[in-house]
This record gives structure tokens, C-alpha cells and sequence, in this order.
């Protein structure tokens, strides 16, 4: 074995900002793309939807040409923090955030067009505003869903490769993530890497299951 838990912890803790972020982000989308009519907003759904479709390189790509030491935001970054953001472990935070937001958008939306139609609506009509709709309705109405997707973003976050390696590298013991180092590990280090992320990822899978499906007790 040529490695230590080091990799693990990082993905854990990169997937759980990352999560963070990826809620506030995605539920805000989700709501805005329930009950707001705007010009473009097709647009605003193709590009939630691109991080599903496109190569992980085409999209560390963009990420190297919008972040990097150059760039109007990397230079922005550098200025507020010290250092460049590129081939860093918030550099992976922006990987998974990236690979998690479509995720959980695509989960919440369906949950929050139902609720609209059945509950917003109504409350709108009766006077209430937009975010009073998503705090006091919505949002408790759809706690189950929205845990569930939270937790499906998690597990994405957790497996994310490609568009890590790229901007963030793969340097021990600073940005290497359990599925990065995977890719170069030895056989025995690389399976217990591979059962430890499988059995997380299935346990994920297996409680989101039970909070979108509840069993009724009759």
C-alpha cells in the first residue's frame, strides 16, 4: 500500500462543501426556474444541464481559462486569498460544486413545478411574495426530496475525476482525492479506495432511496 486515508478525507470534506454550495446554488435555480418567466431562460436550463453532457475536459477547460492566474477571476481570487486558485483543494471544491449543482437541480425542479402548480400558486394569489412561497411551502413541503437530492449531490461530489484532475491536480497530501488517486495507486491501495467510495456512495444511494420512497405503514 503506497498511500495512506489522506485522499478519502479530502473527497469527504471537498464533497461536503461542496454540497453546501451546490444547495444554496441549485435550490435557488430550481425555485427561479419554477416560477419565473424570463427572456432566456431556456439558455439558463441547457447550461445547468451542460456539466451532464460535455467531456470533463472540455468543462476543466473552461474552468483553467476562467480561473487561472490570467484571468480576470483568478486574478481576483489571488488578490483576496494570497495565492492562485488553480492546482489547489478549493480548486476541487470547484470541480465538484460544478459536477454536483446539474444533480441536484434536475432532482429538485420536477418536486418544485408540482408544488407550484398545487400550492404556490394559491399562496401568491392570496398575496404572498416569492421567497416567503419557497420558505414557509416549498421548501418544508419538499424537505424529503430535497434531502435525498442533497445526499445524490454528495455521492457525485464524492466520485468526481475528471475536471479535478485538471484543476486541481493530483499533489499528495494537498489535492489528491480518493477517486484521483485511485488512477495512479497500486493494486492493494487502489481497492481499498475503491471499497471504501463504493460502500459511502452505496449507503448515499440507499438512504436518498428511502426519503424519495417512504414506506407507508398501513
Amino acid at each position: 500500500m503506497d498511500g495512506n486515508w489522506f485522499p478519502l478525507w479530502l473527497s469527504l470534506r471537498v464533497a461536503a462543501i461542496a454540497t453546501l454550495i451546490s444547495l444554496v446554488i441549485g435550490l435557488w435555480l430550481a425555485d427561479l426556474l419554477t416560477h419565473c418567466q424570463f427572456r432566456g431562460k431556456q439558455w439558463v436550463e441547457a447550461a445547468v444541464g451542460l456539466p451532464l453532457v460535455l467531456p470533463p475536459t472540455v468543462i476543466g477547460y473552461y474552468l483553467l481559462v476562467l480561473l487561472g492566474r490570467s484571468s480576470p477571476l483568478g486574478q481576483l481570487y489571488q488578490w483576496a486569498f494570497g495565492s492562485p486558485l488553480i492546482f489547489t483543494w478549493q480548486a476541487a471544491v470547484v470541480a465538484s460544486t460544478l459536477s454536483a449543482i446539474p444533480l441536484l437541480v434536475k432532482s429538485t425542479l420536477t418536486v418544485f413545478q408540482r408544488l407550484e402548480l398545487s400550492h404556490g400558486r394559491a399562496a401568491r394569489s392570496l398575496g404572498a411574495a416569492g421567497w416567503r412561497v419557497f420558505w414557509r411551502i416549498t421548501l418544508p413541503l419538499a424537505h424529503r426530496e430535497v434531502t435525498a437530492a442533497g445526499l445524490l449531490a454528495f455521492a457525485r461530489a464524492l466520485g468526481e475525476f475528471g475536471v479535478t484532475l485538471m484543476i486541481a491536480g493530483s499533489i499528495p497530501g494537498q489535492t489528491q482525492t480518493a477517486a484521483v488517486a485511485i488512477y495512479g495507486a497500486d493494486t492493494m491501495y487502489a481497492r481499498l479506495l475503491v471499497l471504501a467510495l463504493s460502500a459511502i456512495v452505496l449507503s448515499l444511494f440507499l438512504a436518498a432511496h428511502k426519503l424519495e420512497h417512504p414506506r407507508v405503514r398501513g
